[in-house]
């Protein structure tokens, strides 16, 4: 069962990093995150932010050729693995990355996941980012399974 929240307007990538920001510091171990949009949403710019709320290390890039990174915690806290699964077949190649696993001790943000990793867990949140002619995004949060709603409410409110 889902719920659509407010779509969030985002003029500048500062405002897209912030809001990735607000929403990392919310994120606990089993965490699932689909971002959906096309090519030039700010998918990555997004990703940037939730690592910098969750305080993870790296440099954030899309992991298109890679298929999959993971940023370790700076001090002690959650690792975050990112992942592209925009050149994935199917569900055999997401359950190759062994995602499942990393759900137990990770974050796990997953670009272009929707329709593909949001078969590993029934809780997770769907980010559904445009972009207007304008260049302004817009971001919607679609959570799914218990808790989500309750944590976004601060982000959103």
């Amino acid at each position: 069962m889902s719920a659509a929240l407010k779509t969030l307007q985002l003029p500048q990538e500062s405002d897209t990093l912030e809001v990735g920001r607000r929403l990392g510091a919310l994120l606990r171990a089993g965490d699932l995150l689909l971002l959906d949009g096309p090519l030039g949403a700010g998918k990555t710019v997004l990703t940037r932010g939730i690592a910098a709320g969750m305080g993870v290390t790296g440099r954030i890039t899309s992991p298109t050729f890679v298929i999959a990174r993971v940023h370790e915690p700076e001090t002690g806290g959650l690792a975050l693995v990112h992942v592209d699964a925009y050149r994935l077949g199917g569900l055999e190649e997401i359950d190759d990355l062994d995602l499942d696993t990393d759900l137990t001790e990770a974050a796990v943000v997953v670009e272009w996941g929707e329709g593909l990793a949001d078969q590993l867990s029934d809780t997770h949140l769907v980010v559904r980012l445009r972009r207007r002619d304008d260049d302004v995004r817009e971001l919607t949060l679609e959570p799914h399974g218990e808790g989500w709603l309750e944590r976004l409410g601060e982000l959103t409110g």
